[in-house]
């Protein structure tokens, strides 16, 4: 299978290999310019995190900015705050009935655990000393509620903060809260904060990224946020590995490789591979069937 493919073979073959350990990869031959990579990234769709505590703020690493900046106001440095106080991991600023997650868990026997929301802070996370410090008139969580539209608004006049979520308004995530919980994003949503978070590090041009149909449930609009970011990597010198059937995204590709020529057990041949003008020149392949119509638009 596909996703086999990228996690079972491609991800633990050249990762084992810059590793210098035995990942046991899937069945493959060899893979050749492994010495041009020095470091593989597997962007799934896996959750960004499994609880309520792990959103887009802190998975970004953002909310350390927030935190500094909050911590630097009058009001918190006259109470003697730091950055802690403002952390809803640690005790001192966040509510301890519900230890800082906004969120009570209850275990449901044979089924998902529930969270319900805490009747101490409701929902809050914080204490009330906490709350009582502002910047520019909004507590930590008027900001953890603020899209990420709204944020980039809110904090435009500190480039460090800005540029961190410019990044993930750029690829299409400008509707979420900085502050919500990882449970609540879909898997589309979790793989491009992981592709916003890569776009935020100075590139190595030695990186391999790896995308399992990063297109799935996005808008058009989205996709070519998605295809922009993908740019932008290749652009640092980096090189990206997409498995994907939409168009829009091959007809973009440097080079594709055409897997085929049917699905599941009728599939597994190599069709056709090279630029998007010769994958539609090979008439067996289905990819350059449909891409053909695609190209001539273009023109």
């Amino acid at each position: 299978g596909k996703s086999s493919l990228i996690e079972e073979v491609l991800y633990k073959a050249v990762d084992g290999y810059l590793r210098k350990v035995e990942t046991y990869p899937g069945k493959h031959e060899k893979i050749l310019g492994l010495e041009h990579i020095d470091k593989v990234i597997n962007i799934s769709q896996d959750p960004i995190g499994r609880t309520p505590r792990s959103n887009p703020a802190t998975y970004t690493k953002v909310f350390d900015d927030i935190r500094d900046l909050f911590a630097q106001t009058i009001d918190a440095r006259a109470r003697g705050f730091d950055k802690g106080q403002f952390s809803f991991n640690t005790r001192g600023g966040r509510c301890e009935h519900c230890e800082g997650a906004g969120v009570t868990r209850i275990s449901m026997n044979f089924l998902p655990d529930v969270y319900v929301k805490c009747e101490i802070c409701d929902g809050k996370r914080y204490n009330d000393d906490t709350l009582s410090i502002k910047y520019r008139n909004k507590n930590i969580v008027d900001v953890l509620n603020m899209t990420v539209e709204e944020a980039v608004n809110f904090f435009e006049n500190r480039p460090n903060i800005l540029r961190r979520l410019q990044t993930l308004n750029d690829i299409g995530l400008g509707y979420i809260k900085l502050g919500q919980p990882a449970p609540e994003l879909s898997g589309g949503e979790a793989q491009r904060l992981k592709i916003a978070f890569e776009l935020q590090k100075r590139p190595t041009g030695k990186t391999l990224y790896l995308l399992d149909e990063p297109t799935t449930g996005l808008h058009v609009d989205d996709v070519s946020r998605l295809i922009l970011a993908l740019q932008a990597i290749v652009n640092n010198g980096d090189s990206v590995i997409v498995i994907e059937h939409n168009l829009d995204i091959i007809k973009v590709a440097d080079y594709i490789i055409d897997l085929g020529p049917e699905g599941g057990n009728h599939g597994g041949e190599l069709v056709a591979c090279g630029t998007p003008e010769d994958i539609v020149k090979v008439k067996a392949s289905h990819t350059g069937r449909f891409l053909k119509p695609y190209l001539e638009k273009e023109k």
